[in-house]
């Protein structure tokens, strides 16, 4: 498994997920995670406005809010690139032909080899550092208290 911070992983999904429901974008392509602050790079075609970067931030936080569960399943390779985009998967995801997928609650769900916390409080207050828009790439820096 990945090592890394375990509220910001679990946070970094909940992140993903609202923003793909906010503006229809996908899961970042890129991301870096670590302890103190951490950063998710999106295709985007355009910065956010002001207005945006808070409602993002408050539902990140109603997400973590509702306290959902986060669960584990075992999946094959082949079902698993059916149901996720398996582009951002490294090797070491893949254990005999079985992936596993990460659940937070309903919300979200895909392949992932990071540590999480068990539920979703346990992550938090979210808060929304800064975003910066260039060359069609939206980045979204973020820290938890």
């Amino acid at each position: 498994m990945k090592d890394y911070d375990h509220r910001m992983h679990t946070a970094e999904h909940i992140l993903n997920q609202t923003m793909m429901r906010m503006f229809g974008c996908n899961r970042a392509f890129a991301s870096h995670i670590e302890r103190r602050k951490s950063k998710c790079d999106y295709r985007f075609n355009r910065p956010l406005t002001t207005d945006e970067e808070k409602d993002l931030e408050l539902r990140v936080n109603e997400v973590i809010a509702w306290n959902l569960a986060v669960a584990y399943e075992m999946v094959t390779y082949d079902e698993a690139a059916e149901r996720y985009n398996l582009d951002r998967l490294p090797d070491e995801a893949i254990d005999e032909e079985h992936l596993r997928i990460v659940h937070v609650g309903e919300y979200d769900a895909c392949p992932c080899i990071g540590d999480h916390v068990n539920e979703t409080n346990e992550i938090g207050t979210f808060h929304l550092i800064s975003t910066s828009f260039d060359d069609g790439v939206l980045r979204v820096r973020f820290k938890l208290s």
